[in-house]
């Protein structure tokens, strides 16, 4: 595996970014799919609907949504795919929206990946 960075899908697109790869579930507000420089969206790999709208964005709540979105990503299927992608590419992007760049699902995606592939 290469590089596995996140970035705000609000930021500028580089040539550093690699593969572009939007993990949100629903399609960031004010982003023109013409101008957004994809390569994929992988809606399946973002946590669930019902576990988006419970943690809500609070950071108080940032642990337990952690391990939660963890147990959905060991029981992802769609998560496969993306570690294909992974295994094909020297650098990958993962985009997300939300504001927090402390607290949001990308990290733990990212995080999940990288432990997944090290073993």
């Amino acid at each position: 595996m290469g590089t596995l960075q996140i970035k705000r899908i609000y930021e500028p697109a580089e040539g550093s970014d690699g593969k572009r790869i939007l993990v949100d579930r629903l399609w960031p507000r004010g982003v023109k799919k013409e101008t957004a420089h994809l390569d994929e969206w992988m809606k399946e790999v973002a946590p669930s609907t019902a576990l988006r709208k419970w943690f809500d964005h609070d950071p108080a709540k940032w642990e337990t949504f952690s391990l939660k979105y963890t147990m959905e990503l060991k029981q992802n299927k769609a998560v496969n795919d993306l570690i294909t992608i992974l295994n094909q590419n020297q650098t990958i992007t993962l985009l997300y929206a939300a504001h927090d760049g402390q607290h949001n699902h990308a990290i733990v995606l990212q995080h999940f990946l990288t432990e997944t592939l090290k073993r």
